[in-house]
C-alpha cells in the first residue's frame, strides 16, 4: 500500500494565535452601530474612516497604522442584518482582507456562544488554501481565540474540515482507491484505532458482491476499509461513499458530467473529516468507519445495464443504469454495518444529480427518522452548517421495484431521484437500526467567505453537535 501523501499533516495557518505585543486589536461594527462610533471617535479617527469610505458594510476592513507604519487597531464591518442573513462566516471575509499579523478581537463579538464559534471557525477556514500542486495561501490574518471559546473543538473542526477538503481536491491520479486507503489507514494510525481491509478477489470470498462488480473494471482494485475507535459508549458507525472516480460505466457520463467526478468519493471524505473531529476530541463512544472505496471504470469485465447482481443482504438489484453505481457499494457496506447492534448508523454519499435540483449546493439534505430530523435541524442552526430534510417518502418503494429483481438500482421515469436512493440504501438496514442519510454535494461552486471554491464539508459539523443528544451524550 502507498504512503500517505495527499493530506498534509498539519494545517499551521488553521489554529489559533497566541497573543503578543505585536497583536492588533480589532473591533467589530455593524452598519447599524457605525454612526454611534464615529461620533463617539476624535477627529483624526473620523477622518480616516471617511477618507477610506468605511461605513462597516459586510466584510468591509480598515486598518490604522500605528506610528511606525504597521498595523495599530482595525475595524471589520458586519453589515446590515439583511446582509449578514444572506451570507455565512462574516468574520471569515473580514480575516481575508486584513494585512498578515496577529489580531484580537476588542469589541462587537457575535451575541449568543455558538455564533461565536461558528464565526471564529470560520476565521480558522479563512486560512484554507490547496497548494499541493501550485503556490496559493489563504487568509495571512492570524485570531487569538476570544475569551469563553472552546480552542480544542473549535480547532478539531477546523482540522476535520481541511482533512475533507484536501481529499476531495486531490484528483483520482493522486486519491484512486489505493490512496485514499493510504489516508484513512494513516488517520487510524494517529489516532489508535484498528484498520483492516478487504480487497479483490476477497470481496466475494468474504460476501461483498456488489463493491466488487461496480469496481472490477478498474486497474486498481476495489476494497472495503474499516476502522474502529473507543472501547466504551455508544456505537455510532459512519458509512461513506468512496467512489474516487464515476465514468459512469457502460452508461458513459458525457464530458461535462465527468469533469468533476473526482469529488464523487465525497462521502468517504466527509466521513473521515468527522471521524477526525470525533477522535481529536475524545468522544465518549465507540466509533466504527467503513468506506468501500472503488473507481467505477470501463473495460471489458464492466459490469453492464441488465445484470442482475446479489447483495450481501441477500436482496437482487436489477442494473438498469451503471452510473447508479454509488448506492450498490453502500448496499453493502451498510449491511455489513448493521449485522452487529449499533446505536447510529449515518451513510453519507455524493449520490443524486436530483438532491442537487431540488437544494442546490449550499443546503445538505438528509434523511432521518422525526426525533432524530428534529435534532440535527436543531443542531444545524447551531453550527452555522446547513441542512434540510427530506422523507423517507414509503409510497414511493413501488418504484425501486422491478420485474425480475428484488430492487432496481435506477428507476426510470425521472421522479424523486434523491428520494428513491434513499429508499433503495434503506432496504440494507435493519428495522431496528436508527438510520440517517446524507445526499451531499461536497463542492462548493463558487468562493465564499471561509469557502473557496473546490471540495467541502457538509452536514458534520451538524452532526457533531447533534451527537450529544442523538447518542446520550
Amino acid at each position: 500500500m502507498p504512503d500517505a501523501v495527499a493530506v498534509p499533516a498539519d494545517h499551521p495557518e488553521m489554529r489559533f494565535a497566541e497573543p503578543s505585543e505585536s497583536t492588533v486589536p480589532l473591533t467589530l461594527l455593524t452598519a447599524e452601530a457605525f454612526d454611534a462610533w464615529r461620533l463617539a471617535q476624535d477627529p483624526g479617527a473620523r477622518n480616516w474612516a471617511e477618507a477610506n469610505g468605511f461605513e462597516a458594510r459586510l466584510g468591509q476592513v480598515l486598518v490604522f497604522p500605528s506610528d511606525e507604519g504597521h498595523p495599530g487597531a482595525a475595524l471589520g464591518g458586519l453589515g446590515t442584518a439583511k446582509a449578514r442573513a444572506r451570507s455565512r462566516f462574516a468574520l471569515a471575509g473580514i480575516a481575508a482582507k486584513l494585512p498578515a499579523g496577529t489580531y484580537q478581537i476588542a469589541d462587537g463579538l457575535p451575541g449568543s456562544a455558538e455564533d461565536l464559534e461558528a464565526e471564529v471557525l470560520g476565521w480558522l477556514l479563512a486560512g484554507y488554501a490547496f497548494d499541493r500542486y501550485k503556490s496559493v495561501k489563504g487568509a495571512k490574518a492570524r485570531l487569538v481565540a476570544p475569551d469563553g471559546v472552546d480552542v480544542e473543538r473549535v480547532e478539531a473542526m477546523a482540522r476535520g474540515e481541511a482533512l475533507t477538503r484536501d481529499l476531495i481536491n486531490t484528483p483520482t491520479s493522486d486519491m484512486g482507491p489505493e490512496l485514499l486507503e493510504a489516508e484513512f489507514s494513516a488517520l487510524a494510525a494517529e489516532f489508535g484505532a484498528d484498520f483492516s481491509f478487504t480487497q479483490g478477489v476477497q470481496l466475494l470470498e468474504d460476501n461483498f458482491p456488489m463493491i466488487h462488480a461496480v469496481g472490477r473494471a478498474s486497474d486498481q482494485a476495489p476494497r472495503l476499509l474499516d476502522m474502529r475507535w473507543g472501547g466504551a459508549g455508544p456505537q455510532l458507525t459512519l458509512v461513506g461513499k468512496g467512489v474516487c472516480f464515476d465514468t459512469g460505466g457502460l452508461n458513459l457520463k458525457p464530458g461535462g458530467s465527468m469533469a468533476l467526478m473526482k469529488k464523487d468519493m465525497g462521502g468517504s471524505a466527509a466521513v473521515l473529516g468527522l471521524a477526525r473531529m470525533i477522535m481529536s476530541l475524545a468522544l465518549p463512544i465507540r466509533l466504527r468507519v467503513l468506506v468501500p472505496a472503488v473507481e467505477n471504470s470501463v473495460s471489458a469485465g464492466a459490469f453492464r445495464p441488465g445484470d442482475v447482481l446479489t447483495s450481501r443482504k441477500g436482496l437482487t438489484v436489477e442494473i438498469n443504469n451503471t452510473d447508479a453505481e454509488g448506492r450498490l457499494v453502500l448496499a453493502d457496506a451498510l449491511a455489513l454495518a448493521t449485522e452487529e447492534p449499533s446505536d447510529l448508523v449515518i451513510s453519507m454519499a455524493t449520490l443524486t444529480g436530483a438532491a442537487r435540483v431540488a437544494v442546490g449546493p449550499d443546503l445538505a439534505p438528509f434523511y432521518a427518522d422525526d426525533e432524530t430530523a428534529l435534532n440535527l435541524m436543531s443542531a444545524s442552526i447551531r453550527a452555522h452548517d446547513p441542512l434540510w430534510r427530506m422523507p423517507f417518502w414509503d409510497p414511493y418503494e413501488k418504484m425501486i421495484e422491478p420485474a425480475i429483481a428484488d430492487l432496481d438500482n435506477a428507476p426510470g421515469g425521472g421522479f424523486a431521484g434523491s428520494i428513491t436512493a434513499a429508499l433503495f440504501l434503506r432496504r440494507f438496514v435493519n428495522d431496528d437500526t436508527r438510520y440517517v442519510h446524507f445526499d451531499i454535494y461536497g463542492w462548493n461552486p463558487s468562493a465564499a467567505p471561509a469557502r473557496p471554491k473546490g471540495g467541502i464539508g457538509q452536514g458534520t459539523r451538524a452532526i457533531l453537535a447533534a451527537l450529544p443528544d442523538l447518542l446520550g451524550l
